[in-house]
């Protein structure tokens, strides 16, 4: 393999961990070994969906050799034993080469929108326990008014092996708390994977709610990043693969995320991270957040503007 190949497949590998933490590792001498490994844990990833070649609110499948912008939905599940579990995470990623930027919406799992397909209003994290990645993306794709071209599932519960995979990660914490028998200082603090878990539950005691642990989030996925992308990882990639294959699925093949590599490795130079907001509302005994009509449309422009979609575009 030459250097022009190894350099790029670097390159590759960063833009895709900061797209979804999927393929985080970088390359170097190892370069036949670690491609071999990541065909194998890419084929144990793919999960596609089915009855869905692409959405309902694209007229044509989008071609990634023509640099169109694409979207992701990242779903952190939390699943346990004997539970099917919810969509703990919600974050919805847009990927625009044209303007070498990615734009990043996390979602509040208490966000009171309809499930599309189950007929009812609910928290939108509900969606996932009532039908599986399927019916999260047709909810989100309702809820923003914008396709959904991939998602990425991350076991929640098995994230702590990808953070231990790369060694642990570095955080800036910007409040003392503790969670499920640890504590975390102000300040700089390093995680291992238990850890890094505990850290991005903790929400009660944040004055900030689920939007505090929403950047708690954020700060993980960055912390593998770096790690992963760092050179003492490359001796860790086998254990990277091996964590990755066990709690990741996406219905991303290895064909698109060679043509994200070649067609959008410089969409990483910007990440505009998105927030909406709403309040907190009871209706009957449940807490809600809703979000207004003039915010949701707001996120909906941005997004869409970025996604470079037009009126004409949307299907009728």
């Amino acid at each position: 393999m030459t250097r022009k190949g190894t350099s790029k497949r670097r390159k590759w590998l960063k833009i895709i961990g900061i797209i979804s933490v999927l393929l985080i590792v970088a390359l170097g001498g190892y370069a036949y070994l670690v491609y071999k490994s990541l065909n194998e844990a890419v084929d144990t990833m793919h999960q596609p969906i089915e009855n869905r070649e692409k959405s309902d609110k694209r007229i044509e499948q989008i071609t990634l050799e023509e640099r169109e912008p694409f979207s992701v939905l990242m779903l952190g599940v939390d699943e346990r034993e004997g539970d099917k579990g919810r969509s703990d995470t919600m974050i919805v990623l847009t990927v625009n080469p044209n303007t070498q930027s990615i734009k990043m919406l996390s979602i509040p799992r208490d966000t009171r929108t309809e499930i599309v397909g189950h007929g009812t209003e609910d928290k939108i994290n509900h969606a996932y326990a009532f039908g599986n990645e399927e019916m999260s993306m047709a909810t989100v794709e309702n809820f923003l008014d914008i396709p959904l071209d991939y998602y990425i599932k991350v076991n929640m519960e098995g994230f702590k092996d990808i953070v231990d995979a790369v060694g642990g990660i570095n955080v800036n914490n910007q409040m003392a708390f503790s969670q499920s028998g640890k504590q975390f200082e102000e300040g700089n603090i390093d995680l291992n994977g238990d850890e890094a878990l505990a850290y991005i539950r903790m929400r009660k005691q944040d004055p900030n709610g689920d939007f505090g642990r929403q950047e708690r989030q954020r700060q993980i996925i960055q912390g593998v990043i770096r790690k992963g992308i760092s050179f003492n990882s490359l001796t860790n990639f086998d254990d990277i693969f091996d964590a990755l294959g066990r709690n990741v699925r996406t219905n991303m093949t290895f064909a698109e995320m060679r043509d994200i590599q070649k067609n959008y490795r410089d969409a990483a130079g910007t990440i505009d991270q998105l927030q909406i907001s709403g309040s907190g509302e009871y209706i009957g005994s449940i807490w809600y957040l809703i979000v207004p009509e003039e915010e949701k449309t707001r996120v909906q422009n941005e997004l869409k503007e970025h996604l470079e979609l037009e009126e004409s575009e949307a299907p009728a």
